[in-house]
């Protein structure tokens, strides 16, 4: 198995070293790990091709046979039989070949769309800023379909012709060496016009592979906000939006195909001049007597054979090219290094009841203004801490510093007196429990959708959370319960439906840490304060972080922390901070005589 990663957890940890080599050690990666499969393919596959030619030069003898007049029985049925043998060997090999090749070659594509997903997974927030979801996802598709195309295209298409031509001129240096030297300075020639021909075009087809994965991206993302366009009426807009794009697609594609179309045009002419050539030389040979009359069909037959076969070598090449730059374009854009990595010796993170500190931490983002300056903060486990402030003032870069979405410039966000950056990732994650504003459900079941954060949850667990958040009464009234399939992004679903399912989902994650991030703010006054009643019950003992916009849903919160660029300005319980009329005060007193719209 050499020693290439078995599992598809190792590969994608190993993958940005291997597809930084290029797309095609990136798949010979993958194929090794198959060795034995892929070998009994390749052999299987020049076997047959070994049989086809052999049987060309079967029939010259058969035909050398019948030319004598009166062969014996043993010579006529013996040449007959090989014929037919060789016949039967070509056919069965390539039915073996291609049996085998089922399971290698998809194996090989499933194999690679883990890794990549793995892979994907791990990039931070701003490798996901930055791209179309659904682009990416198509991407790892694209790379997956390329891996199987090239290898069917070498197997079927580019290998085969490749060993016949050079097994046709082996055979045929027994008839004449001239002819076969000449065929062979001209299938040379030939073939490194081509193949300098097609690495000219190679930018084409990476030019035309990118354009294809950004107009899936933007389809994708205009799919998701179908809301949005209808809401707005800019169906007609995106839709000449997308024609753009499109047409820039095309005009990419149409290039790439008269590249392809441009070579094919000069192998024909080609192959035709040179198999008029040797059918006239070989005639000429035989009238003088330098030849038999099986040796004139073999050398038009095997001629015939090179020519054309060199030809479907070179197109087979060419498409390579194409496949080979498809794959090249995804593996480059989903295989690059993870912003934020695992320290080699990070260890999990260990429960000692959640407590969370700053401690000097200074944040930026990329190209912005200072969002943190040595900003110091503690919070003991089991306490509820509620964040205020202006838009900006940065209250989600602490949500999102303390789930290491992005690494401080300095300082250190720390767990239970843990450093995050020196821990696991994966057992930071399963220490927080997050309920986010803009809600994400699966096109799954309710049940599915709950259990997310604790797959081994009984169904009277998932009952009991979903209970707690205020969700039974609703799921009652769905057609199949707990397993009715809630849509894309839980579509069927009203808005404060879908933020009490979540809500479900994080009580029943069962963290030592809670976030919220306006989590109640889809709701009515009424589901508010069910849900106001249920954190009560489900957050203690835990430690619980909240960002609110209605600031009457923190009262009840251990501590309100304002903040003012990055800075943290009032500290103290509700009660408190409104007798001290500060900030706080003031911002409270603003919602209780604001207008209330119906």
């Amino acid at each position: 198995m050499g020693n290439y990663p078995s599992g598809p957890d190792a590969g994608a940890a190993e993958l940005p070293r291997y597809a930084s080599r290029g797309p095609a050690r990136f798949l010979l990666h993958y194929i090794w790990r198959r060795p034995w499969s892929h070998l009994v393919v390749l052999l299987s596959m020049l076997s047959a091709v070994g049989c086809a030619i052999a049987s060309q030069y079967a029939v010259k003898t058969l035909v050398d046979v019948l030319g004598m007049g009166t062969p014996t029985d043993g010579e006529l049925w013996g040449t007959v039989a090989m014929l037919l043998g060789l016949v039967a060997g070509d056919n069965l090999l390539w039915r073996l070949a291609g049996w085998v090749a089922t399971y290698a070659f998809v194996a090989v594509g499933g194999d690679i769309r883990l890794d990549l997903f793995g892979h994907l997974s791990g990039h931070g927030t701003r490798y996901f800023a930055d791209r179309f979801p659904g682009a990416l996802a198509a991407r790892v598709t694209t790379a997956a379909n390329s891996a199987w195309s090239i290898e069917s295209s070498l197997v079927w298409n580019a290998i085969p012709p490749g060993a016949a031509v050079i097994s046709s001129i082996a055979v045929l240096s027994v008839v004449d060496r001239q002819v076969t030297l000449v065929l062979f300075l001209i299938v040379s020639a030939l073939g490194l016009v081509i193949a300098r021909l097609a690495a000219r075009g190679r930018h084409l087809h990476q030019r035309y592979a990118g354009r294809a994965a950004a107009v899936t991206g933007s389809l994708a993302d205009v799919v998701a906000n179908i809301g949005l366009v209808r809401a707005f009426g800019t169906a007609e807009r995106e839709q000449e939006r997308l024609s753009r794009d499109i047409e820039h697609e095309m005009s990419a594609q149409r290039e790439s195909l008269r590249a392809l179309e441009r070579l094919r045009l000069l192998h024909a002419v080609s192959v035709f001049a040179v198999t008029a050539g040797v059918l006239v030389w070989s005639v000429s040979l035989w009238r003088a007597g330098a030849i038999s009359t099986g040796d004139v069909v073999l050398t038009t037959t095997l001629g015939n054979t090179v020519l054309h076969a060199s030809r479907d070598f070179a197109m087979a090449m060419v498409d390579l090219t194409q496949h080979f730059a498809k794959l090249g374009e995804a593996v480059q854009v989903l295989g690059l290094p993870h912003e934020m990595t695992d320290v080699p010796d990070a260890e999990p993170l260990i429960d000692l009841g959640g407590s969370v500190a700053f401690r000097g931490v200074c944040f930026s983002y990329p190209d912005g203004e200072r969002v943190l300056q040595d900003f110091t903060l503690n919070i003991p486990s089991g306490q509820k801490v509620g964040l205020v402030g202006r838009s900006g003032a940065g209250k989600s870069t602490i949500l999102a510093l303390l789930q290491r979405l992005y690494d401080p410039d300095s300082g250190q966000v720390l767990i239970d007196e843990q450093d995050i950056a020196q821990v696991t990732q994966q057992s930071l994650r399963q220490s927080i429990a997050v309920v986010q504003q803009d809600i994400s459900l699966f096109h799954r079941s309710v049940r599915e959708n709950l259990r997310y954060g604790r797959p081994e949850a009984s169904d009277e667990d998932v009952y009991r959370a979903a209970e707690a958040a205020g969700c039974t009464e609703f799921i009652a009234r769905l057609p199949k319960g707990f397993d009715t399939v809630i849509g894309e992004r839980g579509l069927k679903l009203s808005g404060g439906e879908r933020q009490r399912l979540a809500i479900g989902r994080a009580f029943l994650r069962n963290a030592p840490i809670i976030l919220l991030d306006e989590a109640t703010s889809a709701l009515d006054t009424e589901s508010e304060q069910a849900i106001q009643e249920a954190l009560v019950r489900l957050v203690k003992g835990r430690t619980v972080i909240a960002i609110a916009h209605r600031l009457s849903t923190l009262d009840s919160f251990d501590r309100i922390l304002v903040l003012e660029r990055g800075r943290i300005v009032e500290d103290g319980p509700s009660a408190e901070l409104l007798r001290r009329k500060g900030i706080y005060s003031r911002m409270y007193l603003r919602q209780l005589t604001a207008p209330k719209h119906a």
